[in-house]
């Protein structure tokens, strides 16, 4: 007797049709709209627009978006080169402290790791309770009872700006270890037996074996971080809102600030669109690599 297919296995699409449904929604119609709306002059304080490239025009000569366009580059450049030399020397270290059976490597793991779990918000939130000037900064009230000057971490615009990539690079880290950590278990041991034997040291073995074959997840890496810390958002906003004087407000702050703040519809549509095209490069550069890895394999 042939058993007859379930037609659940025959159309799949039905239970896919939700989800379509869903993102469609919720993600592909928003995104074309602001597409559509960074070609026009929309404002939520007329109800009429028209078609134009004033917006994007705008972003080029407003010198406080140009502002905007360096503070993100100077803290995603900041925050990638940081999370990539930390991110490794961590791996490293708890590489090496798992291989010998150290008994504080699950402790530095699990504090790494949590830093890396707690929601953006909360992040900004109590790291602005930490750097506050105020009475009740917790950081500035050790250095007065350590008989030092306050520091104003939040309210003068080089020290607010540094502050935020130092939270971001506290929080980022993490992401970073466990990439690489994962990358180094990867690596054979009989080749740094064999580096032993023929007498190379612990950086001759650095370079020569663990660098170039962690070289794939290091640009992996790259990539991944550079899309997450140049869509950084809810972090800036708890810590400082951007300010003061918009020194740490990044396009992703700027977007949101046009739009909610100035009523700019189609300003802040142009800076989503930008970050959109960005986001897609990175990811292309991704996918590439990806599928060249595929290939190779």
């Amino acid at each position: 007797m042939k058993l007859q297919k379930s037609t659940y296995y025959i159309h799949p699409l039905k239970w896919l049709l939700p989800m379509v449904v869903m993102l469609s929604l919720f993600y592909l119609y928003p995104m074309v709209e602001v597409i559509r709306y960074s070609f026009t002059n929309v404002t939520i304080l007329r109800p009429t627009y028209r078609y134009t490239l004033d917006s994007y025009a705008r972003i080029f000569r407003d010198p406080e978006i140009l502002h905007t366009f360096f503070v993100t580059f100077t803290f995603v450049f900041s925050n990638v080169i940081a999370q990539l030399l930390l991110g490794l020397l961590l791996a490293l270290f708890l590489n090496f402290g798992i291989r010998h059976r150290y008994p504080f490597t699950i402790a530095v793991r699990t504090i790494v790791l949590m830093a890396w779990m707690i929601p953006g918000v909360l992040v900004g939130i109590v790291w602005r309770l930490l750097l506050s000037s105020s009475n009740f900064g917790i950081i500035n009230y050790l250095l007065d009872l350590g008989g030092f000057n306050r520091i104003e971490f939040l309210v003068q615009p080089s020290t607010a700006l540094i502050s935020v990539i130092v939270v971001n690079i506290w929080r980022g880290t993490a992401f970073t270890m466990i990439m690489e950590y994962a990358g180094l278990q990867r690596i054979p041991e009989q080749l740094y037996e064999a580096a032993y034997v023929d007498g190379a040291g612990g950086i001759n073995q650095f370079f020569r074996i663990t660098l170039p074959l962690l070289t794939p997840i290091l640009f992996i890496n790259l990539v991944l971080i550079t899309i997450y810390t140049f869509n950084t958002f809810d972090m800036i906003l708890a810590l400082t809102g951007g300010g003061p004087a918009r020194a740490t407000e990044v396009l992703t702050l700027s977007a949101y600030t046009q739009m909610f703040k100035y009523f700019s519809m189609g300003t802040g549509s142009a800076i989503s669109v930008i970050l959109l095209i960005t986001n897609l490069c990175m990811a292309y550069l991704y996918y590439k690599f990806i599928l060249s890895e595929n290939v190779e394999g």
